[in-house]
């Protein structure tokens, strides 16, 4: 049972920075689209002091769906309640992670900041280890790589 669960957790940690790096992709394609590479140059070289306002902003973009998610579910619109959900907490990840790539080196000065990002990179380490050691994994990698070659020869028959 606790190998079970352990292997749970792994699963869900890396679905959670397998999101974060699709979403600091889109956040940068986003940036680019709306033409946003000033404010994002400035926001690289800001003060700590400043990029740590900075980080909070998505925070506060996101409550208020959150707090709409609540009342949707509250008032019995559960489905509702739900997608709006899962919308801010997309959102607030493809934010986040759009400003804590622009400013990295500034928030990890702070300690606590630096303490959070240690720990977290910690599991994710230990997330990635558990699942590239389990059957399950080598024989995922194994099919997907199987998938690939198919792939390639039919599209070269296709040639």
């Amino acid at each position: 049972m606790k190998k079970l669960l352990l292997s749970l957790l792994a699963i869900l940690l890396l679905i959670e920075e397998w999101l974060w790096d699709l979403l600091t992709a889109l956040g940068r394609s986003l940036s680019h689209w709306l033409h946003l590479e000033q404010a994002e140059e400035w926001l690289r070289q800001t003060k700590p002091s400043i990029a740590l306002i900075a980080f909070t902003i998505p925070l506060m973009i996101v409550t208020p769906l959150n707090l709409i998610a609540f009342a949707l579910i509250a008032n019995g619109l559960i489905l509702q309640g739900i997608l709006t959900e899962i919308l801010a907490k997309l959102l607030g990840t493809l934010l986040v992670a759009r400003v804590f790539a622009l400013t990295k080196p500034q928030l990890l000065t702070f300690s606590f900041i630096n303490s959070i990002y240690t720990t977290i990179t910690t599991w994710l380490k230990w997330a990635h280890d558990k699942i590239t050691e389990s059957a399950v994994y080598r024989i995922v990698k194994q099919l997907k790589a199987q998938f690939k070659e198919y792939r390639l020869k039919k599209s070269n028959k296709h040639l």
